[in-house]
């Protein structure tokens, strides 16, 4: 039975609960769809977790969005398959470290990031027509107009292919920017600080 939130899930915001609600700086949280959307957008990579006979797996996997929904393939009849088409809660981890905060103390050396965590229950997609529109939106967000130029999926490719789709109704986001939070009696010490690409 799904858990029942402190929030429910908006046009513009996810909902959250105990187990999705930020806690340690929470200044830096966000629950507004757009901040995670953009970020799933721009990385089209997560890791996926979830429980397999009483023990954790993470797994990294392509994943994208369709409006409010996240896709992710992968093989027929493999253990991940399963799992998703079973309808146990998931857990989806997405991060991205854009800058090294580099401080006068070692305590304060941070990162400049975007990150988000969803948990979401997958539903299979069947229907031929929205497959084919899933993988259009990934394909066509690699390259505009690709799909058209492209053979698209066989019967057998089909057959091999498991597609699920992933309502994303809970999560958070969370982010830092700016520089390095310096202890006053710390701001004369004679070593550089400021922040350098994590790249």
């Amino acid at each position: 039975m799904p858990r029942q939130t402190h929030q429910d899930a908006s046009e513009t915001e996810l909902a959250f609960c105990p187990r999705s609600q930020v806690r340690r700086s929470a200044k830096n949280a966000s629950y507004e769809r757009a901040s995670i959307y953009q970020l799933i957008d721009d990385l089209k990579t997560a890791h996926l977790g979830f429980v397999e006979n009483g023990e954790p797996r993470v797994i990294p996997i392509t994943c994208w969005r369709v409006d409010d929904d996240l896709y992710i393939h992968t093989g027929n009849k493999g253990r991940l398959a399963k799992h998703l088409q079973s309808g146990q809660l998931v857990v989806l981890s997405f991060a991205e470290c854009s800058e090294w905060v580099m401080s006068k103390s070692a305590y304060h050396h941070s990162a400049n990031y975007r990150s988000a965590v969803l948990y979401c229950h997958a539903e299979t997609v069947t229907d031929e027509a929205e497959f084919d529109a899933a993988f259009r939106v990934l394909i066509n967000q690699l390259e505009d107009g690709r799909w058209d130029a492209v053979r698209p999926p066989n019967r057998q490719e089909r057959k091999a292919t498991v597609l699920v789709r992933l309502p994303m109704n809970e999560g958070a986001f969370k982010a830092r920017t700016g520089g390095p939070n310096e202890e006053p009696e710390d701001l004369s010490l004679p070593v550089w600080h400021g922040t350098m690409p994590a790249r």
